[in-house]
């Protein structure tokens, strides 16, 4: 079991070296400026970062019960959150005192992916309070778990948290915004189902903190450099960094990779961030990936599929195509899971339910009849800084590239790729600055 531990550490290691070699071997920029650059990030505090909205970063207990860590990140208005160990309260080292940190997507998907023993305890009135017949909800759980029998019944607990989700209880920047009206009520009747049925109501965090999207607990300390923040958002593939105090194990900040784009944007007119995002994306080597690398779902796939694919390569959205040539036409992202779960009329034909039918539901949904028809692109020529502009305002985590004619997605690029471009890491960086390697923090 440890060996097996072992092996997909250095697997996982090895996989962030070469997303990172490439990034840099493909750059078509002077390494004058890269190593000024670097240096200069390396001097800036990790103190002098904007704090988080309030000033003060939210924690859960690993005994938390799911349905209030729901509550929680929702009240919040936030996606992630880092995770306290019980039995260690009063320690003061931090490998004691966190545990990791919890995605909400991670409680959805938990749901999605070992739902039969849960399933077992929710009653048909329940799958009724979000809206949706026990039998339609057993058959959908089949066919989105990939299960046959007993398993079908595992549905009934993904209606239930579908409930949440689109009740705006997903913790996303903005969500309300988009979310049908009636999904305000699935989400009351939600609460209802968590926090006071089996086996919602007594499944603590701690027992779904290592699944899917699960990141481990990498705080830097507050005299840290922001090059060690950005190197830990962008090579080591973490989406947050905690912020500690020297001698203190409680946190002062938690750094996004969002917050960083957004970030930089407010960096323009500095010569630095102006030399480099003004450069066309094709020249900073963006995206890394190749045309043949784009993982993307056709416009007549069952949206079923769409979230399977989304699972299986650990991802959170798809380019949706269509035709020989791949044109881009929308976009799905594991967000919009709440839409798949919280319309009953959505599960009368999910049999035959596309990723276009049920983008056109979306659009209906949020009388927005471009959110689904009009995908988020750029093409190869685009310079970095409108790259920058378009992730920041649109709040996505991902903007797709099309060739020329603005129809065939040719890549993607990510919060991290952006990031990437405006550092390298000096050589044994982690060992040097932290007096541990990448593998002890990243690897537990």
């Amino acid at each position: 079991m440890a060996q097996a531990k072992i092996t997909e550490n250095t697997s996982k290691l090895a996989s962030y070296d070469a997303y990172f070699e490439k990034a840099q071997r493909r750059k078509k920029l002077p390494r004058n400026l890269q190593e000024t650059l670097t240096d200069a990030f390396a001097n800036i505090p990790v103190s002098s970062f904007p704090q988080v909205p309030g000033g003060k970063v939210i924690e859960i207990d690993a005994e938390t019960s799911i349905g209030d860590a729901v509550k929680i990140l929702s009240e919040s208005n936030i996606l992630s959150v880092p995770v306290k160990n019980p039995a260690a309260q009063n320690s003061l080292d931090w490998r004691e005192r966190y545990l990791g940190v919890l995605d909400y997507s991670a409680i959805v998907l938990w749901v999605l992916e070992g739902a039969e023993t849960a399933a077992a305890a929710i009653s048909a009135s329940s799958a009724a309070a979000a809206g949706v017949g026990a039998g339609t909800v057993g058959a959908l759980g089949a066919l989105a778990l990939g299960a046959t029998g007993p398993a079908a019944v595992a549905g009934l607990t993904v209606a239930a948290v579908g409930a949440a989700v689109a009740g705006g209880v997903a913790a996303d920047r903005g969500a309300g915004k988009d979310a049908p009206t009636a999904a305000n009520n699935l989400g009351e009747d939600f609460y209802k189902v968590i926090l006071q049925e089996e086996p919602f109501k007594s499944t603590k965090v701690s027992s779904i903190i290592k699944s899917y999207r699960w990141a481990p607990f990498v705080p830097v300390a507050m005299d840290s450099s922001m090059l060690s923040v950005l190197l830990l958002l962008s090579k080591y593939r973490l989406r947050n960094v905690p912020v500690i105090e020297r001698g203190s194990p409680y946190l002062k900040n938690f750094i996004t990779q969002s917050a960083v784009v957004r970030g930089l944007v407010g960096c323009k007119g500095r010569d630095w961030f102006d030399c480099i995002s003004a450069h066309p994306i094709s020249e900073l080597g963006l995206p890394y990936m190749s045309a043949d690398e784009v993982i993307s779902v056709r416009d007549d796939e069952l949206i079923l599929e769409a979230f399977k694919k989304m699972r299986d390569n650990n991802i959170g959205g798809l380019p949706v195509v269509e035709g020989p040539k791949k044109k881009i036409v929308g976009n799905v992202s594991i967000r919009d899971i709440r839409f798949l779960l919280l319309k009953p009329e959505l599960f009368s034909n999910f049999r035959q339910l596309t990723v276009a039918g049920f983008m056109n539901t979306i659009a209906s949904a949020t009388h927005d009849a471009t959110k689904a028809a009009t995908p988020i692109t750029c093409e190869l020529g685009s310079t970095l800084c409108t790259v920058i502009d378009t992730l920041a305002s649109k709040l996505v985590h991902r903007i797709y590239v099309t060739a020329d004619d603005g129809d065939e997605v040719v890549g993607v690029i990510t919060l991290r790729d952006v990031i990437s471009c405006f550092i390298y890491e000096p050589s044994n960086f982690f060992d040097n600055y932290f007096g541990f390697s990448a593998q002890e923090m990243l690897g537990n």
